[in-house]
């Protein structure tokens, strides 16, 4: 990366309060797995689970933006404690008018990971753009951020450490751990 993206990206980084993901292929390895019952399975990578957790504990909000519904997705919402949860959605970035409208956000403030063509729309209209490893390259073309991680194998992780050192509160939030 050279000096002038890897300004950009501290630029785009420290006024950060509100990161979105979408679920499938990000926080997910995008396969869909359903059981004999017909219940779909999703595979959640649980360092990525810590690193959403130490986000929201320095106090960046998350939020999931997704076009598929899902009981499994939920269940990690909650269990996460993830209450932003837009899933079902056609439009992401309706949904992201209306969070900045409701929220009193700018989108210089929010963050966007996708790995595929419905992300494309949000992440144009957020102030950090994101694609994961694994993404379309129309998506990679769209971000300003590519993860070193595939979705679903601690891109998620990758992001939540770039934001939580890029704003220096990395060492408070690693300082528990050791």
């Amino acid at each position: 990366m050279t000096d002038v993206a890897h300004l950009e990206i501290q630029k785009r980084i420290l006024p950060l309060s509100l990161l979105l993901l979408d679920v499938d292929g990000v926080l997910t390895d995008g396969s869909i797995v359903y059981a004999d019952s017909g219940e779909e399975l999703k595979f959640f990578n649980v360092r990525d689970g810590l690193g959403l957790r130490m986000l929201m504990d320095a106090g960046i909000a998350v939020g999931i933006v997704t076009g598929r519904s899902s009981g499994a997705l939920l269940k990690r919402c909650e269990n996460l404690g993830i209450d932003l949860v837009f899933h079902g959605v056609k439009d992401k970035r309706a949904v992201l008018e209306t969070l900045l409208r409701d929220k009193g956000l700018k989108p210089e403030a929010v963050a966007f990971a996708g790995d595929d063509l419905p992300d494309i729309q949000i992440m144009k209209a957020v102030g950090f753009p994101v694609a994961v490893a694994n993404a379309d390259s129309l998506v990679k073309a769209a971000a300003l951020y590519v993860t070193p991680s595939a979705g679903g194998h601690g891109a998620v992780r990758d992001i939540c450490e770039l934001i939580l050192k890029t704003k220096g509160l990395w060492p408070q939030t690693v300082e528990r751990f050791l």
